[in-house]
């Protein structure tokens, strides 16, 4: 009879905590001991996470979630032990492809905008696992180049939620073979955290001669203590807001080659390629000053093991790896990370926009126009894909306007066409004076930029941030309706071009009427969705052949329509 009863309570508490909300609660603060054993793969983990309900009801159940290669041990409230049920939980936002799971009783209801402090210990195993990837599909030895995260003798790297949950969060299931369901979960995850404070305190203990590898968090701290044959390397992860930040570690035998503000770790053998690094830091310095300012806070770029690894970049730091030797791709990445020195944004669209807008302002000083046009090209891909899906009828993805969303996909890639666009309209000089007047503090109105801009530039640009920034109604799709070259009373040239955008986006878009002899006339026009525009082109030459809209610097959802031959 007793155990009915115990099986009747069981089977009652699950169907219970199938019901849960699990994104009920935001984790506010973290503050976690963090003990790193390499030789055993081994994470130990006791501290205290806050959370605070940010649902409409009162809630009596929390739920923590860690990896499945992760065994909860204690959790306490107000230092009493509290009822919790760990279970098993399916989700690719963990490399394993699962959690586990505590269902957690708590003492009292917490009220919404209450909040509760509990004191949680776990510990566990992190080796590579890639079977969230290999279970769709993704063959074994490509996907350990994408889920590298481990602790290991030799290298130890390991990235935060969405790649490894090493802290507790707490989302509902996201499944890499369900569209976009993983990149949504994430998304909710991250905007919910954004203004969380997150602090860590790693030690990595060993013993032997050699002495204790680096230790790192953010850029190149932490220090290191000795005790004859036994030593310990510390460290802190420590972000105030959390924002677009993943708190990730890496420990490694690294040489320091660091050319301040710019910490460059490389593992022995791969020299040569810290050097190309090296050598990029003064050019990258000289145009990352002259737009943004001065770089000052530390960051740090580390090498990695596996030299088909795909790079990671988080807050501070970067993760590439650097045997390639790749001197072009050395500048980006310094370049890239020299801005995040010199400017910083709470917002993710105006922050990591322009560091990635800077790789192409580079590339086009050592390269031209074109050659950058081709490096924003390579974050097209995905983003344009989705503004189609946004501009479908019905709609196939929810819009994400870039002043909000935490899809990297967006506030990098379009962020960066979109900082790129600004700047062709209203020119270098006024986009610099805007980007050094913008001071973080001050960015409480979602307009801020927009009207650094407009003051800058003397522009009215709301119709441009309106379509770009503040709404997601897709993309522009350029053709040109009609060209009519006809001559004036004095006998010079000209060519009639009215353009049309298909598209639900406005842009001021690029076009050149092209000549038999070379001699190119090129023009902007500013084309409202669903509308035309028409303007007069001056042509020197006798015989236009062609008029072409769109150098590919807009981002437009289809670009085989955008060449109309002149009849002779």
């Amino acid at each position: 009879m007793k155990f009915l009863c115990v099986l009747c309570v069981l089977c009652g508490f699950g169907s219970y905590a199938a019901a849960i909300d699990r994104e009920a609660f935001t984790f506010t603060k973290y503050d976690l001991e963090v003990r790193l054993e390499p030789e055993q793969q081994r994470l130990g983990v006791r501290g205290t996470i806050t959370l605070r309900n940010d649902s409409a009801q009162p809630q009596k159940v929390a739920v923590l979630q860690i990896s499945s290669s992760l065994d909860w041990r204690s959790i306490k409230i107000d230092g009493k032990p509290v009822q919790f049920v760990s279970q098993p939980f399916v989700s690719d936002i963990d490399h394993t492809g699962g959690l586990s799971e505590a269902v957690v009783t708590l003492p009292a209801e917490i009220e919404p905008k209450d909040s509760v402090e509990i004191e949680v210990g776990y510990e566990g195993v992190i080796p590579i696992d890639a079977t969230r990837l290999t279970n769709v599909g993704v063959p074994e030895k490509l996907a350990k180049h994408t889920s590298w995260d481990q602790i290991g003798p030799s290298f130890t790297a390991v990235r935060g939620a969405g790649y490894v949950a090493w802290y507790p969060i707490a989302t509902e299931s996201a499944d890499f073979s369900e569209g976009n369901s993983l990149f949504e979960v994430g998304e909710r995850w991250r905007k919910r955290e954004a203004e969380s404070e997150f602090v860590a305190h790693l030690k990595l203990a060993g013993a032997g001669t050699e002495g204790p590898p680096v230790l790192l968090c953010e850029s190149i701290s932490g220090f290191s203590a000795e005790f004859g044959r036994n030593w310990s390397q510390l460290s802190d992860c420590n972000y105030s807001r959390l924002g677009t930040t993943i708190p990730s570690f890496v420990s490694a035998k690294y040489l320091d080659k660091s050319k301040p503000p710019l910490g460059l770790l490389v593992l022995a053998g791969h020299e040569n390629g810290a050097a190309k690094y090296a050598a990029a830091v003064d050019p990258a310095t000289k145009l990352v000053t002259d737009w943004f300012g001065a770089p000052t806070t530390p960051v740090a770029i580390a090498d990695m093991g596996d030299s088909n690894a795909a790079p990671f970049e988080s807050g501070t730091l970067l993760l590439t790896p650097m045997a390639a030797e790749d001197p072009q791709l050395a500048e980006i990445n310094a370049v890239h990370m020299l801005v995040h020195s010199a400017f910083n944004s709470p917002r993710p669209w105006v922050n990591e926009g322009l560091a990635h807008f800077a790789e192409a302002l580079y590339r086009e000083k050592t390269d031209g126009r074109e050659a950058a046009i081709v490096l924003l090209g390579l974050h097209q891909g995905p983003f344009v894909d989705e503004e189609k899906d946004v501009a479908g009828t019905p709609p196939k993805s929810p819009a994400k306007p870039l002043a909000t969303t935490f899809d990297e996909t967006y506030y990098r890639s379009k962020a960066a066409y979109v900082w790129w666009m600004l700047r062709d309209m209203v020119g270098d000089d006024a986009l610099k004076k805007a980007i050094h007047n913008y001071r973080a503090a001050d960015d409480t109105d979602p307009k801020y930029v927009q009207k650094l801009v407009e003051a800058a530039s003397k522009r009215d640009l709301g119709w441009f941030f309106d379509d770009w920034v503040y709404q997601d109604h897709g993309l522009p799709d350029f053709r040109v309706q009609a060209a009519h070259p006809w001559k004036n009373e004095s006998g010079v040239q000209i060519v009639t071009v009215t353009l049309e955008n298909l598209g639900s986006a406005a842009a001021e878009v690029p076009f050149v009427v092209r000549c038999e002899n070379g001699q190119d006339t090129r023009q902007r026009l500013q084309v409202n969705a669903k509308s035309t525009a028409t303007t007069r082109v001056e042509q020197p030459c006798g015989s236009p052949s062609e008029v072409v809209v769109n150098d590919a610097s807009v981002p437009e959802s289809d670009l085989n329509n955008n060449i109309f031959k002149i009849g002779k």
